[in-house]
């Protein structure tokens, strides 16, 4: 289909089982499988043993919208840490390139602690601090972590990617990267080509969505500048189809089987 590494998330398969997905994915002509965190212990040994099945492989795993990391209780902030430490490991495990995940969804949970800190400055004091740890299990695993902005409707803290990239930049850690969420930069970048090439040192992850978190081709999304941009900073990544509501996908899984090779025509054709 192409020379770009391209991968659907799980639940935009219809299976009903995983050996099903796999087949799918390959008759589609993708590469990978993004997998979600949550039940993925359950489904490590599966996956070890269908990867390279139709030359499918895991991709990536997702964290999704799980424990809060940047909650003011101490056991939610370990319930979160212990989640996605635990994701980090099954990556190494079955292969996947790294993990994804978005620190904080919504409004703060921390207190405006002005003049001595706002919430905002606390929550990156903190992200920071919990980074540090999280990246130390990444490098056991050999896996990348990517931090993921989403628009202002989900989050008031991560929008865009240069501020993803003014929090990892300081620490300097190679397995830390940012995920460019082309359905995200879509409401928050003025230019989703121009962001990916000012933050080329930090873009490690793609998730593929139109405007509209339709399919690529079904929204007003220009991917042809974007996808120059990342052949400009010679992106070697994965492109990881994340469309409608991540994580709940089961019931239109059916229609997206049958829509996605006009989809992809459209976007790499």
């Amino acid at each position: 289909m192409t020379d770009w590494k391209v991968a659907i998330q799980e639940d935009m398969l219809p299976g009903p089982s995983l050996e099903d997905r796999f087949a799918q994915a390959s008759d589609l002509g993708l590469q990978g499988v993004e997998f979600w965190s949550e039940g993925l212990p359950e489904q490590a040994a599966e996956i070890e043993r269908l990867s390279g099945r139709g030359a499918v492989v895991a991709s990536s795993i997702n964290n999704g919208r799980r424990s809060r990391f940047l909650d003011p209780d101490p056991d939610e902030r370990d319930r979160a840490m212990s989640e996605l430490s635990e994701a980090i490991d099954i990556a190494g495990r079955i292969g996947a390139e790294g993990v994804v995940f978005v620190p904080h969804f919504f409004e703060p949970l921390l207190p405006d602690l002005s003049p001595y800190k706002t919430a905002v400055e606390l929550e990156l004091a903190l992200l920071s601090s919990q980074l540090k740890i999280l990246t130390e299990a990444a490098d056991r695993a050999k896996v990348q972590l990517f931090v993921e902005p989403v628009y202002g409707e989900e989050t008031h803290l991560l929008n865009r990617l240069d501020q993803a990239s003014s929090l990892i930049e300081p620490l300097g850690h190679d397995r830390l990267k940012i995920v460019a969420d082309l359905f995200h930069m879509s409401h928050e970048e003025q230019d989703s080509s121009t962001a990916i090439l000012e933050n080329r040192e930090h873009v490690g992850h793609i998730h593929l969505a139109d405007s509209n978190r339709k399919l690529p081709g079904q929204g007003s999304t220009e991917f042809k500048p974007i996808l120059i941009a990342l052949r400009e900073i010679r992106y070697g990544g994965w492109l990881a189809l994340e469309c409608g509501s991540p994580g709940q996908n089961q019931p239109q899984a059916d229609q997206y089987l049958a829509e996605l090779p006009a989809s992809l025509s459209s976007l790499f054709g």
